[in-house]
């Protein structure tokens, strides 16, 4: 057996959370541990932190809305100086690497304990990766998302040399063709699922939803020709994983519903919520704590 200090890296950092320890790995593993048979947390382990509505790509199906002139947020908000050590910023936007004080603030947040994990698309990948690589080397930024567009032999090639980087796919806009490209590699995967949200709902379309049923069929195989597929809440009710996955191995590694240990803060409207698809937001407070408290009655 494997020592579990040295195991999946080594530990990036542990600490409880309510009634559950949490442990990082540094290869992007996490785990969740109670004696309990349920997990009630005091404050979101992960958060959702959009910084910036910033980005040039005007993908149809953003459901944040983003624009080539879309504003930044501020990255000096209170309650950013008492994040519990140990806590996941999932960092996105937008563009994150628009922002001009970006690097300030991955700097700021590891000095704070906190772990800063970034999520760009494919495109700002191809046209930052020596920025990318150094965030990376300076542990700045321990995971870091692309999402894929074209899924280019150079993205291809970074992911799977670096194993914290996990490659981006929609549910109904990743096809048959895009999948053929990423399978038999040592690549990690995210589904996320479609969100018909901002101008996601206007996208929406027959077309994407023939994409949702041909990956509901075949997700099971195509897990087993990738290195690691992993999803998020919504992928995991668009794709129907309750019927995948047998029902123990399932509740052994979901991390939960939305609100339960993870929230969204959106830095450029000042709002926070469950997540970021949600309609009922409420305006940015100067502790997490309390923002979290209220999240998990909404």
């Amino acid at each position: 057996m494997k020592d579990p200090k040295t195991a999946h890296g080594g530990i990036l950092a542990e600490y409880r959370n309510g009634n559950y320890v949490v442990t990082l790995y540094a290869d992007g593993t996490k785990v969740k541990f109670t004696r309990d048979d349920f997990f009630v947390a005091d404050f979101p382990d992960s958060i959702d932190l959009k910084i910036t509505d910033r980005c040039d790509m005007n993908c149809p199906m953003c459901h944040e809305n983003s624009r080539a002139n879309g504003e930044h947020g501020r990255l000096d908000a209170p309650f950013l100086a008492a994040l519990h050590r140990g806590t996941e910023l999932a960092i996105g936007g937008g563009n994150p690497l628009s922002h001009p004080d970006l690097s300030a603030f991955l700097s700021e947040i590891k000095a704070r304990g906190a772990i800063c994990n970034l999520t760009v698309n494919e495109k700002h990948f191809s046209d930052n990766t020596e920025l990318l690589e150094k965030l990376l080397a300076d542990k700045l930024v321990y995971g870091l998302g692309i999402s894929v567009g074209e899924c280019s032999k150079k993205l291809l090639d970074f992911a799977a040399t670096h194993g914290t980087v996990v490659l981006h796919l929609i549910c109904g806009m990743a096809d048959e063709k895009l999948f053929a490209r990423l399978c038999d590699r040592p690549l990690k995967v995210l589904l996320l699922g479609y969100k018909k949200f901002g101008r996601g709902e206007k996208f929406y379309s027959a077309a994407v939803e023939k994409n949702i049923e041909w990956l509901k069929n075949n997700v099971a195989a195509l897990s087993d020709r990738l290195a690691a597929v992993c999803f998020d809440n919504a992928a995991i009710e668009q794709l129907e994983m309750k019927k995948v996955i047998p029902a123990p191995l399932f509740d052994a590694r979901y991390m939960g519903d939305d609100g339960n240990g993870s929230m969204y803060i959106d830095l450029v409207k000042k709002q926070y919520a469950k997540s970021s698809t949600s309609r009922e937001r409420f305006p940015l407070e100067t502790s997490v704590d309390s923002m979290f408290a209220r999240i998990k009655t909404a």
